[in-house]
């Protein structure tokens, strides 16, 4: 069985069904698998062979969902590519992977400059052309593609880790780890043919993983615009009875600022799901205070993708799990290892997180000693710190390359963050070590204030002291109007990391 044999099998059962809405189309199963085949038979005109690639950078169209649903169809492998990025890290996954089709919107083409692919137009593209989306749907109008039979090891998508800062790493993502994803999220998420999903973060990333649950099930899925702004999710909440959407935690930070204290209740609204990066259980229950029960939460990496471990809206209401992201899930293995050991430690103690089970990747694409290092003994080594309590709750504290290591102790970010974030005038920020002579390394903290609150760096240094004590409080606090983000919305540590030594340096010149 393949990923997109989920959508058949839907559509055998409810072929009236809306599957997918948009401002503009409401498309019904059957005429959802019409338009997928038709664009599947066209692909394989382009190129017949069997697992070749297909690159699709675009925004979040109804053309980008039914290419990503035709290069599944067609026994072909899916390179995302978010239109959100520079051309330089575009081109870099472009050169890696080698798609022999890549299908782009209109208007992203001028960020693609490497010489792969056969171009093909997204959104933006005339049904009279043929190397469009719709070209190639008209022409293939009526007609199915052919279908081999391939294993669960073969690889349905190539996602990318890394960026233009180096080599990107392309995870390979068989066929297994799909279906299993999807049998986890039905499982955990309790998805039924009722619920209607809202694709408000970008395709291209978490929010692929509940394409084919949804559709599994009999759901809708619901495109509210290419891009959506925080205003318009909430639009979209109100006037398309949206029960389900996953979105990082900045959106959830900025819907919160436009409701102010005029929340006016969701009624459809059933889970509003996190990911991508940790929120404080303070801004937890200000979310909980606006929108309700409905916060959860999920935990996963590209490597083994979206929901590893679950923590449903009803755990996140109880004070001993609202800092957890959840148990694993149904077909997935969750343990602690020390750092480099194979021995697996005990509930309450910390080290580093390793899965097991169908969401693994098989490897890193044409990277063997990458993949060597992280799979080894059927675990995935994830590089992140946590623990589990004696429920199996798991409780993530940071990746082991962000740990500030002060005068000999451990600080994670996270611990400093959740202080920080309590105090009132305090937005968003994020922490981070600089070398220090003295303590090898000073724990410093980029804060972004509230609209119209004023604190001192003083202030909130003394604050965080009275909650994590002097070692983990910041030694030094920067005030920025706004933190840099990737093309998903995750803060950019790293980024906030350089450019502080960078501006560092820069002043201890002039002061020569």
């Amino acid at each position: 069985m393949q990923p997109i044999d989920m959508l058949y099998a839907a559509a055998a059962r409810t072929p009236d069904a809306v599957a997918v809405e948009t401002p503009d189309v409401s498309l019904s199963y059957a005429g959802l698998v019409a338009r997928v085949d038709a664009l599947a038979a066209g692909l394989q005109a382009l190129d017949p062979a069997s697992q070749s690639r297909v690159g699709i950078c675009g925004y979040n169209t109804l053309e980008h969902l039914l290419a990503l649903l035709a290069t599944m169809a067609a026994d072909k492998v899916w390179i995302p590519l978010n239109a959100r990025d520079a051309g330089v890290e575009l081109d870099l996954k472009l050169e890696a992977a080698r798609p022999s089709i890549v299908v782009v919107d209109e208007d992203c083409l001028g960020k693609l400059t490497a010489d792969v692919g056969h171009r093909v137009i997204g959104q933006g593209g005339d049904a009279r052309v043929g190397d469009s989306v719709a070209g190639l749907i008209a022409a293939g109008s009526g007609r199915r593609p052919a279908r081999g039979a391939l294993d669960g090891e073969a690889t349905q998508a190539i996602k990318f880790t890394g960026g233009s800062s180096g080599r990107p790493k392309g995870v390979l993502q068989p066929y297994r780890a799909w279906l299993t994803g999807a049998a986890c999220m039905i499982h955990e998420l309790g998805l039924n043919a009722a619920d209607r999903f809202l694709l408000a973060a970008p395709l291209t990333h978490g929010t692929s993983c509940y394409i084919m649950p949804t559709l599994a099930v009999g759901g809708t899925l619901v495109l509210g615009g290419p891009v959506m702004r925080p205003a318009e999710v909430l639009d979209a909440f109100d006037k398309s009875a949206i029960t389900t959407t996953f979105i990082p935690p900045t959106v959830i930070y900025m819907m919160m600022a436009e409701l102010g204290d005029d929340a006016p209740g969701f009624a459809a609204l059933g889970r509003l799901i996190y990911g991508g990066a940790s929120m404080p259980p303070e801004k937890i229950r200000e979310a909980q205070r606006v929108f309700g029960p409905v916060i959860g939460t999920n935990y996963g990496q590209t490597e083994a993708p979206q929901v590893v471990t679950y923590l449903s809206p009803t755990d996140m209401m109880d004070a001993r799990t609202v800092a957890s992201v959840g148990h694993a899930s149904l077909l997935t293995r969750v343990a602690i290892m020390e750092p480099g050991g194979d021995g697996v430690l005990g509930a309450g103690e910390e080290g580093e997180i390793v899965i097991g089970g169908g969401l693994l990747m098989t490897g890193y694409l044409d990277m063997p000693e990458a993949t060597e290092e992280v799979l080894r003994g059927g675990w995935l080594r994830t590089g992140d710190v946590g623990l589990l309590d004696e429920r199996g709750f798991l409780f993530l504290k940071d990746r082991l390359r962000d740990v500030i290591i002060s005068g000999g102790f451990n600080v994670y970010p996270s611990d400093v963050e959740a202080a920080l974030v309590g105090h009132e005038a305090v937005h968003e920020c994020v922490v981070f070590g600089l070398p220090d002579e003295k303590w090898g390394e000073s724990v410093h903290a980029a804060v972004v204030r509230r609209p119209g609150a004023e604190v001192d760096e003083g202030t909130l240094i003394d604050f965080a002291k009275r909650l994590v004590g002097s070692v983990k409080a910041p030694k030094a606090i920067h005030f920025k109007d706004d933190l840099p983000r990737s093309g998903v919305g995750k803060v950019l540590r790293r980024v906030i990391r350089e450019d502080t030594m960078a501006k560092g340096a820069a002043n201890r010149r002039d002061r020569r």
